[in-house]
């Protein structure tokens, strides 16, 4: 087992590192006030980016709709033509 002189010079060492970091923390400043002037507009951003990306999923849509219609009529000509006897398609 661990001495009892070991454990305690961990705990000693452990508190004051516990002391030091909160010491670091506190001289540090919680930071500094922008204006809001100054500051980007976060809603200007962000709906910028969602105008972006509705456009980006209107080009999608619209081509996965163009490649469905093409599919879908590739599949009823085929189907037309199993139907029908080949001599009768000239």
């Amino acid at each position: 087992m661990v001495s009892s002189g070991l454990m305690q010079s961990v705990v000693l060492m452990l508190a004051v590192q516990l002391l030091c970091l909160g010491a670091v923390h506190a001289d540090q400043e919680t930071g500094t006030v922008i204006p809001a002037e100054s500051r980007p507009c976060v809603d200007c951003h962000a709906f910028e980016f969602m105008q972006r990306a509705l456009q980006d999923l209107k080009k999608t849509a619209f081509n996965l709709d163009a490649r469905t219609e093409t599919l879908v009529l590739r599949a009823e000509r085929r189907s037309l033509c199993d139907c029908m006897p080949t001599n009768s398609l000239r």
